[in-house]
């Protein structure tokens, strides 16, 4: 798997933009990849950061209903990064207040 195949999109909502303040960056990855592999994927992906944790959250697929029709969610992977003290922010997440 390629390093950059790894990190599908951040994940922006209330609880982890009140997050970013305490350094934690959710990102959704590919539900095959484990914690060093996402590791080396954000520090490749965004130039002078350093990671110091990774928590990951795999949700189920769970079981909708169209009519009469049932199927199911997508399974789906989110990873929480936790940048350490000496390392830059990522840009990505950056707000410009104008």
């Amino acid at each position: 798997m390629n390093l950059y195949d790894v990190i599908k999109k951040p994940v922006i909502t209330e609880k982890t933009m009140i997050a970013l303040e305490a350094g934690k960056y959710t990102f959704e990855v590919d539900t095959r990849a484990h914690k060093l592999l996402i590791k080396q994927a954000v520090e490749a992906a965004f130039e002078g950061v350093k990671v110091a944790s990774v928590n990951t959250v795999t949700s189920k697929p769970k079981q909708k209903r169209v009519g009469r029709y049932v199927g199911y969610t997508s399974k789906t992977k989110k990873a929480i990064i936790t940048l350490t003290a000496d390392s830059k922010a990522i840009e990505l997440f950056a707000t410009e207040a104008e």
